[in-house]
């Protein structure tokens, strides 16, 4: 199995920015409805949410800009788990025209699997695993993205 495609969409005026680019703060929106949709694939949609009262919260995410976007641009979003435990999730979205393979941005996440009534971290359900875990099995013979495990910084001064 390649990545996942989890969320398609097209670039909307209202999206864009005084330089002609997809601004910055939309290029999260896309990747944020691309996590619900894979929360959807992993059994955690909004009935199941409602049902057992857990969820995914967003601990920690990194956004690369690597190419521009713009106006009407048809866009998708390619999902690969990168890891889990028995309570987080590690994923990387990566940006693409449709049907181009050029990485347009990337997004690494942590999120933490959350019984709503504490709120508190809590294990995955077994059902939710075997969902992920199929994922990824499936993904195993792909490649680490270039884009994972960076860290903000200025080059030493010289």
């Amino acid at each position: 199995m390649p990545t996942l495609t989890t969320y398609q969409t097209r670039i909307i005026p209202d999206w864009v920015d005084y330089n002609g680019h997809l601004r910055d703060a939309f290029y999260l929106l896309i990747f944020s409805y691309a996590t619900d949709a894979l929360m959807d694939r992993l059994g955690m949609d909004s009935n199941n949410r409602e049902a057992s009262g857990h969820s995914l919260f967003t601990l920690e995410l990194h956004l690369n800009y690597l190419h521009e976007v713009k106006l009407d641009a048809e866009v998708e979003v390619h999902t690969q788990i990168i890891g889990h435990d028995s309570k987080r999730l590690h994923l990387y979205h990566s940006l693409h025209k449709v049907g181009d393979p050029q990485e347009l941005a990337g997004n690494e996440q942590m999120l933490l699997h959350v019984d709503l009534a504490g709120p508190r971290s809590a294990p995955f359900t077994p059902d939710t695993l075997n969902h992920l875990q199929a994922i990824v099995a499936a993904q195993t013979d792909l490649p680490a993205p270039a884009y994972i495990g960076r860290v903000i910084a200025l080059p030493p001064a010289r």
